[in-house]
């Protein structure tokens, strides 16, 4: 059974996607933009996908929450305070709750964040 961000769900399990090519066809790059996507919104975490035409970034900015950020396609530049740090597919950061920072894509490229909650 689907939901309306076309997950399948079963049991308690949610497939989001069964490959990058999923995200890829239901989340598109946009030329000149940055594309985000909720994709999952579960019990204690939220995943967003994002699709960054080359050359878009997102600049300084905080997440609220803990955040676990994949990279899954291409490369990016990722800054926090004086350090930048290039990251290609399979990079998996861990930032602390407000944790200033800053995204760059030198290519068209994809990552995914996951916003993870605390106990309610």
């Amino acid at each position: 059974m689907g939901d309306e961000h076309g997950e399948n769900t079963t049991h308690g399990l949610t497939v989001v996607a069964t490959g990058l090519q999923d995200l890829a066809d239901a989340h598109p790059f946009i030329e000149g933009r940055v594309a985000p996507q909720r994709i999952l919104d579960a019990d204690r975490a939220r995943v967003m996908h994002l699709a960054f035409d080359a050359g878009q970034e997102l600049k300084e900015h905080k997440a609220p929450v803990p955040i676990l950020i994949q990279v899954l396609e291409g490369r990016f530049t990722f800054t926090v305070g004086d350090s930048a740090n290039v990251l290609t597919p399979g990079a998996l950061l861990h930032l602390t709750a407000g944790l200033p920072h800053a995204v760059l894509a030198h290519e068209p490229s994809r990552l995914t964040i996951t916003m993870l909650r605390g106990d309610d």
